[in-house]
């Protein structure tokens, strides 16, 4: 029996009537669950890894994360992969091959190694992620997504809270080794996506969803905010951390330290920021996001300007993962005005577009990096500044055939 009840297909409306723990939802919960033990642990060990085993500067970081980001930019190719694969198949296959290669990072210490395992484990990550967000909008009900995504986000923090809780309190204790962390993280990932396989069934969606690349004119808000989103997130991603090693001369349990805080603050914030999308909506939530993440990478700038204390550095780096815990009030925004037949082309073509800036941001960016790093941080500012112009684009009540405010304004002209 190939991949145990996954042959076995149950309507999502018949799958109400299992426990809970048999649930659709259940299973969104356990994939996020699986994930960040292989990826969040290899994001938390690079920094110190790439320096201190293969000897990294800004160069070869921002090289490292532009090859990382090309399976997002090729994410579209989830449409095609469609056509043999079910997503929530695809979502467990992904999660199994960002364990095996995340696992396998530290017997590579060099460049072409690293560089070889990091785009298999991106492909792992991209292809789940892209399937997974399409699954959560598929099977959670629009009524109750902000808050059910809340708690999948908290659940996610929390298996990070977990992995580097464990992390920092064994690390110099034990003097574990890169080796020994990346096998055991990545083995608890592929241990928990094969066990899914072999007790879930296949969930049926009372929708098939169209297996080819669709770009709608009404979406391009949601498009918008993506790309912004992406370019963002990756110089967070690639320098915020990178600073902390390279300036503050963090070591790995204090970086450790730094996500364990970080995933404790997400963790607790996520479930309100659910509550506080279904009360304000997701226009007034993303307008505070771009508020405070443009502050926030203008005090990064400060860091390198006036010579601001480590102190500082944590705080922000602690503030900017809260607000950046905030940007699935896309993902509902898209949710209440997309076609249902259109989520899965849409969100597969929306990511791909949000990896557009991280292929070649980083790259260019490494080079800045040696030169001036406030500059980068001050070029973050400006996407921030962008994407808060755009986040009032953004109705109070979306729905289909009222994408932005310009829609009201048209049909109140009618």
């Amino acid at each position: 029996m190939i991949f145990g009840n996954y042959k076995n297909r149950v309507d999502l409306v018949d799958a109400k009537e299992f426990s809970f723990v048999r649930q659709p939802v259940f299973l969104l919960i356990l994939m996020a669950f699986a994930m960040p033990m292989a990826f969040s642990v290899w994001t938390a060990l690079l920094n110190n890894f790439v320096v201190e085993m293969a000897g990294f500067t800004g160069v070869e970081i921002g090289w490292l994360h532009s090859i990382r980001e090309i399976p997002g930019l090729l994410a579209v190719g989830v449409i095609f992969v469609l056509i043999f694969v079910r997503e929530q198949l695809l979502a467990l296959l992904s999660l199994i091959l960002l364990g095996i290669a995340s696992g396998l990072t530290a017997f590579f210490p060099q460049f072409g190694g690293i560089i070889i395992l990091t785009f298999l484990a991106s492909i792992g990550f991209h292809y789940f992620e892209a399937a997974n967000q399409s699954l959560q909008l598929q099977w959670i009900d629009k009524k109750v997504a902000p808050q059910t995504l809340g708690w999948i986000s908290a659940v996610g923090s929390f298996s990070s809270l977990i992995a580097y809780g464990v992390l920092v309190i064994t690390w110099k204790a034990f003097n574990l080794s890169f080796g020994f962390v990346y096998v055991t993280s990545g083995a608890i990932t592929v241990f928990i996506a094969v066990l899914c396989l072999l007790l879930y069934p296949s969930f049926e969606t009372p929708r098939a969803q169209i297996n080819k690349m669709i770009i709608r004119r009404k979406y391009w808000l949601y498009y918008a905010l993506q790309v912004m989103s992406g370019a963002r997130r990756q110089i967070f991603l690639v320098f915020a951390a990178f600073m902390m090693v390279e300036k503050f001369g963090f070591q790995v349990h204090e970086v450790t330290i730094l996500f364990l805080l970080n995933f404790v603050v997400s963790m607790l914030f996520a479930p309100i920021v659910g509550k506080a999308i279904s009360l304000f909506g997701e226009r007034w939530i993303l307008i505070v996001e771009y508020v405070g993440l443009t502050l926030i990478f203008l005090a990064y700038a400060g860091i390198y300007y006036f010579d601001w204390s480590v102190t500082v550095g944590i705080i922000l780096f602690i503030a900017n993962h809260l607000f950046f815990s905030m940007s699935f009030a896309i993902k509902t925004y898209f949710q209440k005005i997309a076609d249902p037949y259109d989520i899965g082309s849409s969100v597969a073509v929306a990511f791909t577009i949000n990896h557009i800036p991280a292929v070649f941001l980083p790259a260019i960016l490494g080079y800045m990096w040696i030169v001036e790093p406030s500059g980068i941080f001050f070029m973050a500012a400006m996407m921030a500044i962008s994407s808060l112009i755009l986040a009032f684009f953004v109705p109070r009540y979306p729905e289909p055939g009222v994408e932005t405010i310009l829609k009201i304004r048209k049909n109140n002209r009618k």
